[in-house]
């Protein structure tokens, strides 16, 4: 499943909009969302972000999803580890299994944790899909983050998609080999595909290292400055 962020970020009708007012909204929803202790809150956050993405900038539904799909992953296994682990009290389900329950603490707790957490990633969303990683690097500068956060956020940036990419090709050579046809041959390939793709990391890294040496890098990472008509 390719996903291109880079050209959904370019792509969109909030692409062109004032950089700052959308980086202001995004982190500043979401510092209110982990500060402020409301579940009410974070509901609106997410509803009004999602309004934004899908109504207002016009990114596709089916991209805004997968963009959510692994956050939702992680969200669901801790909510499920932090409703049946933790609270006190008295309770209001019991599995049989060594005590394991739920109660009404653990409950609140699990609800409230995925609430803030869908909202503070919709957040994320907003400023991923509809701001350009320029825009984005260029607003850090201008707010005195350290050059070597920017310079090592940049790096990042690019490595991911390196990775995804390495991912996606090796994982559709797997499939075109009948790699993945019986739980047996599954496994292989999966163990193949994560062990391969380990080895071409470090290749990509060394590449990388290679490339800014040879381009004389002395610790700092020259960023385009977009002009744009900010709206």
């Amino acid at each position: 499943m390719k996903f291109d962020i880079d050209y959904i970020a370019h792509n969109n009708r909030l692409s062109d909009f004032n950089m700052y007012v959308k980086v202001i909204v995004a982190i500043g929803l979401m510092v209110a969302t982990l500060i402020l202790d409301n579940l009410t809150l974070d509901v609106i956050v997410f509803v009004l972000m999602a309004i934004l993405v899908l109504g207002v900038a016009r990114v596709s539904l089916k991209s805004y999803l997968k963009f959510l799909t692994i956050p939702i992953v992680f969200a669901v296994i801790t909510c499920l580890f932090l409703l049946f682990f933790f609270g006190q009290g008295e309770l209001i389900y019991d599995t049989g299994l060594w005590g394991i329950g739920i109660t009404q603490s653990s409950l609140d707790l699990a609800i409230t944790t995925f609430c803030r957490c869908f909202a503070c990633f919709s957040c994320l969303g907003f400023l991923t899909l509809t701001t350009p990683i320029a825009d984005i690097l260029q607003c850090l500068h201008i707010v005195k983050v350290p050059v070597i956060f920017i310079d090592i956020a940049l790096l990042m940036y690019n490595t991911i998609f390196i990775f995804l990419d390495q991912l996606d090709t090796m994982r559709n050579a797997q499939d075109t080999r009948l790699g993945y046809v019986g739980s047996k041959s599954t496994y292989k390939s999966l163990g193949m595909l994560f062990s391969n793709l380990f080895f071409r990391s470090l290749d990509k890294s060394e590449t990388l290292q290679c490339s800014l040496d040879s381009r004389c890098y002395q610790g700092y990472l020259p960023v385009y400055k977009p002009k744009r008509g900010n709206k």
